[in-house]
């Protein structure tokens, strides 16, 4: 990795979906022993604690085409700039969700950082979703569904124009992988913007090894390097049953493992976050679990 300090920052939003319990991510994660497991591999991490994020109860929903956006946005522009900081301070972020609309906020936060460098940065998605809906087109309301779109551009000027521009990443420098569950809507979208979009189909028929090389040819050609954001619906829900959004036929777990160790070998990850992570729904904490064995794996540890 290109830092060898490590920021941890929570972001226990549930805001973005309609399923309660994402927002105890980032604990389940910290008591599966990130912290402790981070330090085993040699690095430096400094636990920033968890962003300040509006609870649902206390709030109205606001309209139903993007529930509580408002909030969402608060929360996303207050993880921006403690992901920022944290670049400036040479320390790598790695983010705790929460549902997965902290991602622009983590986007925005790296985005704004290389581009004061004059330099773009390229995007990783690994998740089951495109969650490239717009207010438009979600056919749930839920934000959630909506971040990687407002990341390329296109949604709510809440989400899109944070920070004050948009795009926050060219979409021809953005590679979905694992895709298996994507709104009739929404595919429109993927297609129009030049996201680059490998499913599960493509993964069963070129192998993991092959996708993963194509992604990184696109995230890093003329990019700084690319930020992560890690869905754990991207795998399957026997191995990953606490998540969000389940979706049968995801990822094995040796292939979730080996896409990690793939990132860690290419070395031009600039950011991570995972999201989705459920203890509500989980079991014994399996899910948060194996999120910090995926960590783990992205950040170095090796079988031998």
């Amino acid at each position: 990795m290109q830092h060898s300090h490590i920021a941890i920052i929570g972001a226990p939003l549930d805001l973005g979906q309609g399923r309660r319990g994402v927002d105890m991510g980032p604990s389940a994660m910290r008591v599966a022993n990130l912290n402790k497991r981070l330090a085993a591999l040699g690095y430096h991490a400094d636990d920033l604690g968890n962003v300040p994020v509006d609870q649902p109860e206390s709030l109205p929903e606001g309209p139903d085409r993007a529930r509580y956006l408002p909030q969402i946005a608060l929360a996303c522009k207050r993880l921006a700039t403690m992901v920022d900081r944290a670049l400036t301070k040479k320390k790598m972020p790695l983010v705790l969700g929460g549902d997965h609309s902290v991602a622009v906020g983590t986007v925005a936060g790296v985005s704004r950082h290389f581009r004061r460098k004059k330099q773009e940065i390229g995007l990783i998605w690994i998740d089951a979703h495109a969650d490239m809906n717009t207010p438009e087109t979600s056919p749930s309301g839920n934000v959630h569904g909506m971040p990687l779109a407002c990341c390329v551009g296109l949604g709510p000027p809440e989400l899109t124009n944070l920070l004050g521009y948009a795009p926050k990443v060219n979409p021809r420098k953005t590679v979905l992988v694992g895709l298996r569950d994507v709104d009739a809507l929404e595919k429109g979208h993927v297609r129009e913007t030049g996201v680059r979009a490998f499913t599960m189909r493509d993964i069963d028929e070129r192998g993991l090894r092959s996708v993963m090389d194509e992604a990184f040819r696109i995230a890093t050609e003329d990019t700084a390097g690319f930020h992560l954001s890690l869905d754990m619906d991207w795998v399957d829900p026997q191995f990953a049953p606490g998540v969000g959004t389940p979706v049968r036929g995801g990822a094995t777990y040796r292939e979730a493992h080996l896409a990690m160790e793939l990132i860690c070998d290419n070395g031009r990850m600039l950011s991570m976050e995972v999201v989705e992570v459920n203890p509500v729904i989980d079991e014994i904490n399996r899910t948060a679990d194996l999120a910090v064995e995926m960590i783990m794996s992205a950040m170095g540890k090796k079988i031998l």
